[in-house]
């Protein structure tokens, strides 16, 4: 939505009633956590822990910045501008590898990046055509090939789009452009038509469906590839090494927002609302969203770590990295395993 820009989150504050110097003690003792995320679905687990006020219980006082990427955030982890970091998995090696000390805690979604197609190119796709098949008639009837819009190289959305069109659908590389772009760029061109098909996240595909019903949704998040990692919340070494007691908080805290997320939709719309959409986007299409087959909430780390590889050894296919990166150290599990066994 064109109205994303940078929001600033805090726990909400204590009532007067127990406005005590306890009170402002525990104020003092907060921890600022200063929050890097991309505006998708995925993210919903951080902004519901954070409006049922679980992170200000963990001492935590978070700062949320938007950024268009995952890659578009390492410059921001390696500067230290950043604390946290909450948006795809893929660039997360090569951040590490670089001497960026990162370290995945928790996943908050998987199987997020979803393929859909413009009415231009969605008619193509009728009675059963595989999607070789409706791109070839796509460039046969137009003379042009069919332009998808997707993020940058090294991003899950870019590296799961490939996947899907050279593994899976076998489609020509000449009836195909890709064309990068970030995420909500992707979400005005997809519905102006100028682009013909993208990789989108909620809540981009029930806003854009909503708009405009002539958009369909070609292949799902398993589709386009098995397994498919999505959104982690990765804490920076420093972080972690200065606030462990508040790491396992945020984790555990984590782990109960999904519950809610899944269990009770309606009572998360309107704290993931208020932060993907400025609360301006109706709560029932937040909710809508939340339900939708392309969200699948997931918070075990454990379960995407090996899909992680299989999307990094693919990458060194696609040439968008030069060789596989030693995980050691990138994944952080004990916070999970130590907030499920509470």
């Amino acid at each position: 939505m064109k109205d994303r820009r940078q929001f600033l989150f805090a726990g909400s504050s204590f009532a007067a009633a127990l406005a005590t110097p306890f009170a402002s003690a525990a104020a003092q003792d907060s921890i600022p956590a200063r929050i890097g995320y991309i505006p998708i679905i995925g993210t919903a687990p951080v902004f519901v822990a954070n409006g049922e006020g679980w992170l200000k219980q963990a001492s935590i006082a978070p700062s949320f910045t938007v950024f268009e990427s995952g890659p578009n955030m390492i410059q921001a982890l390696a500067s230290g501008t950043i604390d946290l970091y909450v948006a795809g998995v893929a660039p997360l090696a090569v951040a590490r590898s670089r001497g960026v000390d990162i370290r995945v805690v928790a996943s908050t979604a998987t199987g997020e990046n979803v393929f859909v197609a413009a009415p231009a190119l969605a008619k193509f796709f009728a009675a059963g055509a595989s999607a070789a098949v409706a791109f070839k008639a796509h460039r046969s009837a137009t003379g042009k090939p069919a332009r998808l819009a997707t993020q940058p190289p090294g991003s899950v959305p870019n590296t799961v789009l490939q996947y899907w069109l050279w593994e899976v659908a076998k489609a020509d590389k000449a009836d195909i452009e890709i064309v990068p772009m970030g995420i909500d760029a992707t979400q005005q061109a997809v519905l102006a038509g100028a682009v013909e098909g993208a990789i989108v996240r909620e809540p981009a595909l029930t806003i854009i469906q909503t708009r405009n019903p002539g958009i369909k949704l070609i292949a799902g998040g398993e589709e386009v590839f098995p397994g498919q990692p999505g959104t982690v919340v990765a804490v920076s070494g420093a972080f972690a090494t200065r606030n462990p007691d508040a790491v396992q908080k945020l984790v555990s805290s984590l782990a109960k927002a999904a519950e809610v997320l899944v269990k009770t939709p309606a009572k998360a719309a309107p704290h993931v609302g208020a932060a993907l959409g400025k609360g301006i986007v109706d709560p029932a299409l937040i909710e809508k969203a939340l339900t939708s087959p392309a969200t699948h909430f997931e918070i075990d780390p454990r379960k995407i770590i090996e899909p992680a590889r299989a999307m990094q050894a693919y990458q060194v296919k696609l040439g968008s990295l030069e060789k596989e990166l030693p995980f050691d150290g990138l994944f952080e599990t004990q916070y999970y395993e130590r907030a499920i066994k509470g």
